[in-house]
């Protein structure tokens, strides 16, 4: 029995060494060519290491302002991505806490409409999505990728299922001592469902960053595109092994702010990722 469990363990450890292996060695691959010249690329093919390590990638990505100004598009994402997912935290906490804590007819119907219809591919929402967005003339402003998503449904059945999992005897003490709704949302719930509002936090903004297609479509003003319509936007300029060292470079800048922020928030999505961490009665 022991045996097995043994063979159970490494054999876990093999699977997740594999997977692991799978994700980090294109990116490290890529960190590599960005510190490779040119010539190196072209000439050399595949090598573990650069024959000579150079940083003058990096300095003629910062220096290119004009066509291609990545400080700009990282800016940009920066605002766009830490918008999004502060609005994202307050729509969804309340919207949880209505469907979670509020009684009213139709509710749990709405819920699961909602629900069921957010299974449908994001696709197929592209050209009306894009008519709104042009009707309100948010095209090739921030307000094109910061408002759409805002009431995320993953987001919402989140929220609400940890709020169920927050005794409602706790609402009907305040309610004795006079309190409304938004005193028990604000005062009461709110700080109880801070862990899964981080992982929202953290889906939301990472989602917001990595975003491709919306972006490519909705922005046309070099100076205004978040980064990754940018990284589009540089296959063509340093595409076609002309600048491989420089366009692997841009690709490295862009993921450096979504890995510190899980650097540092690792241990609050670890704690929090599990939904039944709330109050049980």
């Amino acid at each position: 029995m022991l045996k097995k469990i043994k063979l159970s363990k490494y054999l876990s450890y093999l699977f997740l060494i594999v997977v692991s292996a799978i994700w980090v060695i294109p990116v490290l691959f890529g960190i590599v060519t960005s510190f490779r010249s040119q010539t190196e690329v072209v000439n050399e093919g595949f090598r573990l290491l650069p024959v000579n390590w150079i940083v003058e990638n990096y300095v003629a990505i910062l220096e290119n302002t004009s066509s291609a100004p990545i400080l700009q598009w990282l800016w940009n994402s920066v605002f766009i991505a830490t918008l999004h997912t502060l609005l994202v935290v307050v729509v969804i906490s309340i919207t949880g806490y209505g469907y979670s804590r509020m009684k009213f007819k139709g509710r749990d119907f709405l819920f699961f409409t909602l629900l069921g219809i957010s299974f449908f591919p994001n696709v197929v929402n592209l050209i009306p999505s894009y008519k709104i967005i042009d009707i309100l003339g948010w095209v090739n402003t921030p307000w094109a990728m910061i408002v759409p998503g805002l009431a995320g449904m993953g987001n919402i059945f989140l929220v609400r299922q940890f709020m169920k999992g927050i005794p409602m005897e706790l609402d009907e003490s305040a309610r004795v001592d006079g309190a409304s709704d938004f005193t028990i949302y604000s005062k009461i719930i709110l700080p109880l469902i801070r862990p899964v509002l981080i992982v929202c936090a953290l889906f939301s903004f990472t989602g917001s960053w990595n975003d491709f297609l919306w972006p490519v479509i909705v922005y046309t003003d070099v100076d205004k595109m978040p980064v990754t319509a940018g990284l589009l936007l540089l296959q063509d300029i340093y595409g076609n092994y002309r600048m491989i060292g420089q366009l692997m470079g841009s690709a490295i800048l862009a993921i450096i702010p979504t890995l510190l922020l899980f650097f540092f928030a690792q241990k609050y999505f670890v704690s929090a990722i599990n939904l039944n961490s709330g109050i049980k009665g």
